[in-house]
Order: C-alpha cells, then sequence, then structure tokens
C-alpha cells in the first residue's frame, strides 16, 4: 500500500478526533501546564481525549503500524508506516477560544513523511497533501491548493507562532528576517502552514519544534509547491528550527539572513 491509499482512514482519524475536541471548544475547560516552570505549556482534557480515540482507531485498523504522539509517546516507531499525531497543535489558542489551531495526522513511510492532515473541526476545514499535490476540502467545496509566487522578503507575509519560543541567537536570526518582510502575524500554530501552503502567506520561521508539530505539515507545504526544511536545509521531519515558504526565492534569501 501507498500512503495515499490511506487517505479515507486519514479522514476516519480525522472525524473521530474531531468528535473528541468539540464539546470542550469554549468551554469551561481547565488546563494544565507541563512546561515544569518554563514558558506556559498547556494540554488539556480535549488533547488527550483526542489522540487516545486515534490511537485506538490505529491499533484496531492497523497493529503493526507505529505511533507518535505528543500527548502518550510512541509505540514500534521502527515501523514501515508510523503515524505522527497532535491532536490539538494551538492548545493556547484553544483555550482561549480562538479558532487557528488543529488536529495534525501524519504518516510516514520508512522514516519519510509521505501523506498529512490537518484538520480544523470549528472551520470544518481540512488540508492535506501527499508531497505531491495538496487539498483543501471545506464548507465551500474543494479545490487544490497552490503557494503563490514571491520575488523577495520585501513582498513576504512572515508568520511565527511567539518570538518565545526561541533560544539563544535565534532570536536574532528571525528578528534580521522580520525586519526585511512586508508584514508579520503571530499567534497561527499549524495554521500558517496551510495558509502558504493555500497562498496566502509566504514564510513560517519556527524554533524547537518536535516531529509531531511538523511531520503532518509537510506533505501538505511541499504537494502545493513550497518548500519547508530545517534552518540548515535539511529535512524539517525531526522538528528543531524550521523554515517554510511558497517560494524557493524568499526560502533561500531566509535561510540567507538566519544563518548569517
Amino acid at each position: 500500500m501507498t500512503a495515499v491509499d490511506f487517505s479515507a482512514f486519514v479522514d476516519e482519524l480525522a472525524t473521530v478526533s474531531a468528535a473528541a475536541i468539540m464539546p470542550f471548544f469554549r468551554s469551561t475547560l481547565a488546563s494544565i501546564d507541563k512546561s515544569r516552570g518554563g514558558v506556559f505549556d498547556p494540554v488539556t482534557e480535549a488533547d488527550r481525549a483526542s489522540e487516545t480515540v486515534m490511537r485506538k482507531r490505529i491499533k484496531e485498523t492497523f497493529p503493526e503500524h507505529g505511533i507518535v504522539g505528543e500527548e502518550f509517546g510512541a509505540e514500534n516507531p521502527d515501523a514501515e508506516f508510523v503515524w505522527v499525531l497532535d491532536p490539538i497543535d494551538g492548545t493556547k489558542a484553544f483555550i482561549s477560544g480562538l479558532p487557528v489551531w488543529g488536529t495534525l495526522i501524519g504518516l510516514m513511510r520508512n522514516g519519510v513523511p509521505a501523506y498529512g492532515m490537518m484538520h480544523q473541526p470549528f472551520t470544518k476545514e481540512r488540508f492535506f497533501g501527499d508531497c505531491g499535490s495538496a487539498t483543501l476540502r471545506s464548507p465551500l467545496g474543494e479545490r487544490s491548493l497552490h503557494v503563490r509566487p514571491c520575488a523577495s522578503l520585501a513582498e513576504a507575509t512572515l508568520s511565527n507562532t511567539s518570538p518565545q519560543m526561541f533560544t539563544g541567537g535565534d532570536l536574532d536570526s528571525f528578528y534580521r528576517v522580520e525586519k526585511s518582510v512586508r508584514l508579520t502575524r503571530y499567534g497561527c500554530d499549524c495554521y500558517a502552514y496551510c495558509m502558504v501552503a493555500a497562498g496566502h502567506m509566504d514564510l513560517v520561521i519556527e524554533s524547537n519544534l518536535k516531529p509531531y508539530d511538523v511531520v503532518a505539515l509537510i506533505p501538505i507545504i511541499e504537494g502545493a509547491g513550497g518548500v519547508i526544511t530545517n534552518w540548515q536545509g535539511g529535512p524539517a521531519a525531526a522538528g528543531g528550527s524550521i523554515i517554510a515558504a511558497g517560494d524557493k526565492r524568499v526560502h533561500e534569501e531566509a535561510m540567507k539572513l538566519l544563518n548569517r
């Protein structure tokens, strides 16, 4: 089976996870700070309920597959097919009642991202891709995703979840890029990557990401014609410092500033 053959199952995972999450959104749910004294890093009952139901369905349907999830760790991570799950990417937005969060469902084959979906159940949007193409399915219908051309940083819209994610010299590197762009928007988490794929933003620069923050987004960005790497130009699937761009020219220009 190829990764695309699992697309119907990914839709099923998105549906069951949404059913677990939505009763908690804009409710009075409490969150727990798992940062242990660092930058506030909340987790909620919704995060855990969502990942629990997705893991259950994966184990029932594909018991030989591996799973890597934000809340409950790794099982069989060396399998040919490994599911990489972030039940709510953007928990801070979630607990603030803002709809810029999503469920990330990624599938790796032999250690390489092969298929990914970002599901936003409140807006009923599903962004998905297989590295060769990318699609948005929403209440307005279904359409192919394509990045937009952008000749330079001076014309670019940049996004970053929060400058607090940067440590040491990485913050100075980010600010060098930010000073060069036309517009910066903060606080969008996974939604920003999908906006790059959809041709509404040009650049996302982040740091200290985990695999579950990014694996599902790689096939969407690449499927829409964009590029996503670490700051050194290598594969992004391991997380760390990540740069995603719609136009290779912007990616190259930003990379030079980040590594100057």
